[in-house]
Parts: structure tokens; C-alpha cells; sequence
């Protein structure tokens, strides 16, 4: 098999190579546990600070879901998009919509499914549109920018009951408010999500994407993204349809962006035109280049840190928080090209290898195979 494993391994050693596959950061053991202990920290963060801080970390966690999905689109397939920021807008939108034209836990319910299936559907069509109409390069990330900028536009003008769909009006500049909670069930028979509970929800389900993300980036199918990502050419010659491979990668970072969009919009209980803005369509690229584009834990990290960074300047009453985001990105490109997150585990593991091959993070643990990225 692609993942080096063989049919008579068992499924565990199977999902283990896929964790632990080269496509991704971290294989040993040392990892692991940091993760573990990461992990610990994030659950037991609302527990030792206030409300607001755990709700404005949850702020960026919904970003994550935006940045990996950059991340899979861009730093493993070779699309550069600024449109990531359309799912996730329609997803809030979707979102809102269904969830107060409905109304109830029945709305919420309906509201958190046709969001991500609106999401995917238009994700699918405007790939299509792109990848089998011949657009390569330069020429999908125009398309991206270009619609991103009409979407916003047309946003701001929605104002006026002319605008309404059902009894919700899109409300143009201002955009929809009163959007309820996170919730599941039917009529009055559920549960609502909100406060802590909805800061371990999104953390649960963050845990499961990076897990999955994994496990399909260090599968057939990532290795496939990764070589369209080298030489979409040479992959066509080798018998792949590179086209479908861009689609269906390009429909799931839509879907993941849509995730992303939905928890954002529940977070808030409202959605606005801003996310569709140029400023905020350029951020994941930034989060992804600073973090490290090739790798999805440097797309998380730079979709917490950064944002963090510059809210902390914000607080201070600093006018400088884009421009020294600007002169990081710029340091990166120059001296980092593949991002903090690559650049620091090769500087580790070059530290590593010269105290001994016991403390080399990629030795080979137990009796599986030696995994270098």
C-alpha cells in the first residue's frame, strides 16, 4: 500500500502509519505526548479563566477550521485561494436563515446540516466551474478574489424587505443578528449548546478534524494532492485525473470551511458582509504562510496565535497590529519560506540528532517504520 503498510497488517498498525505518515508534522512519541498535554490544557482552559476568555478562544478555533482548510487546498494540493472565506460566509448565512425562519432546536438542527450541504454544493459547483473549464494557476486564484469581491459587494446592497428570504431579512451592511445557539433536536425535545459547552464542542470536533486530516493526507488521496501540488503535468501522465482530484479537494476544504463559518456564526449570533471582506479573505493565507502552509499543524497555529497577537495589540490600543502582522509575513517569506512550524522541527531535530540517535525525534519507536517529512 501507498502508507507502507501491507493487506496483512492489522487495522491498527494501518491507522497508525496514516497518523504518523510522512505528509504530516509529528511521529514519535515525543509528539504525542506534547499533543496530549496540549490537549489538557485546552480542555481545562475555561475552568481556571473567565467566561470571555474561554468564548474568545473559541473565536479562534472557529478560524482553524477556515485555516486547515486553506491548508488542504494550498499547501497540500497547490491551489492558492482567497476564497475560502465565501464558504465560510455562506455557511454563517446558511446558517441563519434556516435556523430562525424554521425557529426551535428544529431550526438549529436543520440550520447546522444545510449549511455544510449548501456549503459543499456550492463549493462543488464553482470548482467545477473552474477546474473542467481549464483554469490553472494564477487563473483560479483571480477567480477566487474576483468572486470573493463580488459576494461582498452584493452583500452590503441587501438591504430593504425586498431582501428578505422567508421572514429573514439579509439586512446588507448590518447583516442578520438574533441567530440562536448551537442546538439539537426537534420542537421543544433537545439540547442548546452555548457558553462552555459550545468551547468543548468545538474542541471536540477541531480534534476530530486534525485527526481525519491526518489519517487523509498521509493516504492515497494526499499523496495524490501532493503531486498534483509538484507537477500536475507529470501526475496527468501517470494516469491520474488531476481535475477530479482539485475537485473533490477543493468540495471538502469548502465543506470544512463551512463547518468553520456555521460555529463562527453560532458563536457570535450574528453574520455580516465582513467575512467576505479582502482584508479577512487574506488572513488564512497569512495564518497559513507565518504557521507553515505544508503542514495543517502549522495552519492551526498561526490560526490562533496571529489572531491573538493582534487582539492583544487591539486591547492596548496599538494601531500597529496589521502592519507588524505584515512585517512578520514578510520576515517569513524571506527567511522562512515553508513557515515557523517546518523551520522549528528541523531546527529540533538537528538539535536532537547531536545529543545521540535516542533523543532523534524520528527514530524509529516500537517496530514501526522509520517516518521522515
Amino acid at each position: 500500500m501507498s502508507d507502507g503498510t501491507t493487506a496483512a497488517d492489522g487495522p491498527l498498525t494501518r491507522l497508525r502509519a496514516r497518523l504518523e505518515g510522512p505528509n504530516t508534522v509529528g511521529n514519535s512519541r515525543l509528539f504525542w505526548a506534547g499533543f496530549g498535554v496540549v490537549l489538557a490544557l485546552v480542555l481545562a482552559y475555561p475552568l481556571v479563566r473567565s467566561a470571555y476568555a474561554a468564548s474568545q478562544l473559541t473565536l479562534y478555533y472557529t478560524y482553524v477550521f477556515l485555516a486547515l482548510s486553506l491548508s488542504l487546498v494550498w499547501g497540500y494540493t497547490g491551489i492558492l485561494s482567497f476564497g475560502q472565506v465565501v464558504f465560510f460566509g455562506v455557511a454563517g448565512y446558511s446558517y441563519g436563515i434556516i435556523s430562525l425562519n424554521v425557529g426551535g432546536l428544529t431550526g438549529s438542527t436543520l440550520g447546522l446540516v444545510g449549511s455544510v450541504v449548501l456549503t459543499t454544493v456550492a463549493a462543488f459547483a464553482l470548482g467545477y466551474f473552474m477546474f473542467y473549464g481549464g483554469l490553472r494557476g494564477d487563473y483560479v486564484t483571480i477567480t477566487t478574489l474576483a468572486v470573493t469581491v463580488v459576494l461582498h459587494v452584493f452583500m452590503i446592497q441587501t438591504a430593504g424587505d425586498k431582501w428578505m428570504i422567508g421572514d429573514v431579512s439579509l439586512g446588507g451592511a448590518n447583516g442578520i443578528v438574533g441567530i440562536p445557539d448551537v442546538g439539537v433536536g426537534v420542537g421543544e425535545a433537545g439540547v442548546v449548546v452555548s457558553g462552555v459547552g459550545f468551547y468543548y464542542l468545538v474542541v471536540a470536533l477541531l480534534v476530530v478534524t486534525y485527526l481525519g486530516m491526518r489519517v487523509l493526507v498521509n493516504g492515497r488521496a494526499g499523496y495524490a494532492m501532493v503531486a498534483v501540488r509538484e507537477d500536475e503535468g507529470r501526475t496527468e501522465m501517470l494516469g491520474y485525473d488531476t481535475k477530479r482530484v482539485k475537485l473533490l479537494v477543493w468540495t471538502a476544504g469548502g465543506a470544512l470551511a463551512g463547518v468553520g463559518g456555521t460555529l463562527y456564526t453560532a458563536w457570535g449570533n450574528f453574520v455580516h458582509p465582513g467575512v467576505f471582506e479582502l482584508v479577512f479573505a487574506s488572513l488564512p493565507v497569512i495564518w497559513c504562510s507565518l504557521g507553515g502552509r505544508e503542514t495543517l499543524l502549522g495552519a492551526m497555529i498561526g490560526a490562533i496565535v496571529i489572531p491573538w497577537f493582534s487582539n492583544e495589540l487591539a486591547i492596548t490600543g496599538s494601531q500597529w497590529a496589521i502592519v507588524i502582522v505584515g512585517v512578520l509575513l514578510l520576515v517569513t517569506v524571506l527567511l522562512f519560506p515553508d513557515g515557523f512550524v517546518p523551520n522549528a522541527r528541523r531546527q529540533v531535530t538537528a538539535l536532537l540528532a547531536r545529543r545521540g540517535p535516542d533523543a532523534d525525534p524520528n527514530r524509529e519507536t516500537d517496530d514501526g517504520p522509520e517516518v521522515v517529512e
